[in-house]
């Protein structure tokens, strides 16, 4: 009688049952790893909007401080193409994330222009002006 070797079939049963696991594995962890750059680029997006507007209402902050007349210029980075507003009181951004739209916003201590500006992705020249007899502090985004 001629003893058969079993060890090729266990091997192939052990290959097969990683290839299960794997699968399993890479059926989990793929759509978690795309969760979590989602959510990566969700906060950064926000993050630079944050800092733009917020320098926005900080420049207009300074102006108004500085009284009629003046007037100050600054560099900020819009991190997507977007939409900005100047109301009253209130510079805000709106961006889309992946959990839909997100808007920030920053009150001012003087009124502004009733103003809304298409802004596109990069770095953006903002210039901050109070007009002498002019109510309100204009805004312009290049």
């Amino acid at each position: 009688m001629i003893k058969m070797d079993n060890k090729g079939q266990i091997s192939a049963e052990y290959l097969l049952l990683v290839l299960v696991f794997l699968i399993i594995l890479g059926s989990i962890t793929i759509p978690l790893m795309g969760r979590s750059i989602n959510a990566s680029s969700d906060v950064s997006a926000a993050s630079d909007a944050r800092v733009a507007v917020q320098s926005i209402a900080n420049a207009a902050n300074i102006v108004y401080a500085n009284g009629m007349g003046a007037r100050r210029t600054l560099n900020v980075y819009v991190p997507q193409n977007t939409i900005l507003n100047f109301t009253n009181r209130t510079v805000a951004m709106r961006i889309v994330s992946s959990q839909g739209n997100l808007t920030i916003d920053q009150r001012t201590d003087y009124n502004l222009a009733n103003t809304t500006v298409n802004v596109n992705k990069g770095w953006r020249n903002v210039r901050i002006e109070w007009t002498v007899g002019s109510n309100y502090i204009t805004i312009t985004v290049t």
